[in-house]
C-alpha cells in the first residue's frame, strides 16, 4: 500500500498513542501524535496536515465530550478542509453523531478494531485528496471564465448567403453533442464560431476550454491536455487537472488541430474514445464529458492523403464539418464588421470616430483581405487610433498593398547549405505571413513550437 498523507492523533492515553502509531505508519507519510490538545493549533499551523483523530474527552473525570466539541470547532475554524475523525465511547455516539453535524467526518468506537480504523482513516484522507481536486479543478474553471464571457467575442453572421447558409447549420448542430470541425483560412473567426455554437448548446452555462495546438510543446501535450499527478516528471509538485478536466460538463475547443504531432493523435483519439483520461504518472482512469470542436486552417483530407493525420481521428472530430468563408468572398460583410470595430476601439481609445467617409468604406471593399476579419480589425483599430476627427477617411486606413488573396510562391532560395536554406525558407515564410507563427508552421509542416526553436536558433 503507497503511504501518503499527514495524520494528527490527539489522545490523553499514551499507550494507546504508541498502539495507533505502529498501525497508522504503514498507512500515512507522517503520523504525528499528542497527548494534549494544547499543542493542536500551533501543529496545525506548523504542518501540512490532512487527517485528524481527536479524542472527544481529555480532563478527568470529564465525559461530557464538550472538550471534543470545543476543539472540533477551533480546528474547522483554523482549517476547514482538514478531515476530523472522533474517537468516541459506546456511550458518546449520540454526542459523535451531533459532532458531525457540526463537521466532522466520522468517528470511531473505543476500543476499536483496527480494521474499522484503518478503512475509515482511508475513507477521510480519500475525501481530502477529493475535495482538494475539486477545489483545484474549480480554480481552474474560474480561471477560465472571464475568457468565456468576454463581449468582444460576440458572433456576427452578416447578409452575405454563405454566412446565412453557415448560420442555418449552426442552428441546427449546435443543440447537439455532435463533434464539429471549422476549417477557415487564418483569421475567419473559427474560435469566434466555436464559441458561438458553445452558447447555442446545452451546455451554455459551463465552460468553453480553448485549447491552442499550434503553442503547446510536444513534451506538455499530455500534461496540459490530460493533467500530470505529483511526482510525475521534474516540476510536477502537486496534482494537476488537464484541459479535458477542465471543459468536463461543457466545451472543449482544440484550435489548429493539424499541428498536432502525428504521435499524440492516437493519444487524443482514445481520449475521445473512451471519454476518458489518464492523467500523466498516474494509472487510474476519469471520465470526462466534453463537447468538442477542433479547428485548423489546413486541408485534413490533404493531410490523411500526406500520412500527417490519422484517418480514424478525422472521422472522430468530423461528425460535422463547418467552412467558413475567407472575407474577400463575402464583401457585403466588411463595411458592417468594420463599423463594429470602430464602435469599439472607439469607445476603447476614447475618440469620436462614429462613421466611415464614403472614401473609406470605398477603400475597405476595393482590398482583398488576405489576412480576413483579424486584419480588418487591426486596419480599424489602428484608423481609430490616427484618426482626429469624427469619421475614419481613407488616409487613415493603412492596408496592405498585396493584390491578390493568393500569394504567389517564394522563389528558390539561393544557399549553400541545409541550413542556410532553412534560414532562408523560414525568413520568407515570416515575411510571406505577417509573422504568424501558426500560418508559417503550417506551411512548412512543421509544429510551431519546432518552428518557434529555429526562429531562436537562426535569430530571426
Amino acid at each position: 500500500m503507497k503511504k501518503e498523507g499527514t495524520i494528527v492523533v490527539v489522545d490523553d492515553n499514551r499507550s494507546m498513542l504508541t498502539a495507533i502509531e505502529l498501525l497508522l505508519n504503514g498507512l500515512f507519510d507522517r503520523v504525528i501524535t499528542l497527548s494534549s490538545p494544547n499543542q493542536l493549533l500551533s501543529t496545525l499551523r506548523e504542518e501540512s496536515v490532512d487527517v485528524l483523530l481527536l479524542d472527544m474527552n481529555f480532563s478527568a473525570g470529564i465525559n461530557n465530550g464538550n472538550e471534543g466539541l470545543y476543539w472540533l470547532t477551533e480546528v474547522k475554524q483554523a482549517d476547514p478542509s482538514i478531515e476530523v475523525v472522533l474517537f468516541t465511547a459506546y456511550a458518546d455516539i449520540d454526542l459523535a453523531v451531533r459532532a458531525m453535524q457540526r463537521g466532522a467526518t466520522d468517528f470511531v468506537v473505543k476500543p476499536w478494531n483496527n480494521a474499522k480504523l484503518v478503512a475509515t482513516l482511508q475513507s477521510a484522507l480519500a475525501l481530502r485528496k477529493s475535495r482538494a481536486e475539486a477545489k483545484r479543478l474549480g480554480d481552474i474553471k474560474r480561471s477560465f471564465q472571464p475568457e468565456s464571457s468576454r463581449a468582444e467575442s460576440a458572433m456576427y453572421w452578416g447578409e452575405s448567403a454563405s454566412m446565412q447558409q453557415l448560420r442555418s447549420v449552426v442552428e441546427k448542430v449546435a443543440a447537439t453533442d455532435a463533434n464539429i470541425l471549422i476549417t477557415g483560412e487564418n483569421g475567419t473567426g473559427k474560435e469566434m464560431l466555436a464559441r458561438e455554437i458553445h452558447r447555442l448548446s446545452g451546455r451554455r452555462n459551463e465552460l468553453l476550454v480553448s485549447v491552442d495546438l499550434g503553442a503547446v510543446p510536444e513534451s506538455l501535450f499530455e500534461s496540459e491536455l490530460f493533467g500530470h499527478v505529483k511526482g510525475a516528471f521534474t516540476d510536477a509538485r502537486s496534482d494537476r487537472a488537464g484541459k479535458f478536466e477542465a471543459a468536463s460538463g461543457g466545451t472543449l475547443f482544440l484550435d489548429e488541430i493539424g499541428n498536432l504531432p502525428y504521435p499524440y493523435q492516437a493519444k487524443l483519439l482514445s481520449a475521445l474514445q473512451s471519454r476518458s483520461i489518464v492523467r500523466v504518472g498516474s494509472n487510474r482512469p476519469i471520465p470526462v464529458d466534453i463537447r468538442l470542436i477542433s479547428a485548423t486552417n489546413r486541408d485534413p483530407d490533404r493531410m490523411v492523403a500526406a500520412g500527417e493525420f490519422r484517418e480514424d481521428l478525422l472521422y472522430r472530430i468530423n461528425t460535422i464539418h463547418l467552412e467558413i468563408p475567407p472575407l474577400g468572398q463575402r464583401t457585403e460583410d466588411i463595411v458592417p464588421l468594420a463599423r463594429i470595430f470602430l464602435k469599439r476601439y472607439t469607445a476603447k481609445y476614447g475618440k469620436t470616430c462614429t462613421d466611415l467617409a464614403p472614401d473609406a468604406q470605398t477603400k475597405l471593399l476595393a482590398h482583398p483581405w488576405p489576412g480576413n476579419i483579424r486584419e480588418l480589425q487591426h486596419a480599424v483599430e489602428k484608423a481609430v487610433i490616427l484618426s482626429d476627427s469624427n469619421r475614419i477617411t481613407a488616409r487613415e486606413l493603412l492596408l496592405s498593398r498585396r493584390e491578390s488573396h493568393s500569394p504567389k510562391p517564394a522563389a528558390a532560395p539561393a544557399a549553400s547549405t541545409l541550413e542556410e536554406m532553412e534560414r532562408t525558407m523560414i525568413a520568407a515564410a515570416l515575411q510571406q505571413h505577417g509573422g504568424n507563427l501558426s500560418s508559417v508552421a503550417a506551411q512548412l509542416g512543421v509544429t510551431r513550437q519546432t518552428l518557434y526553436n529555429k526562429i531562436k536558433k537562426y535569430n530571426l
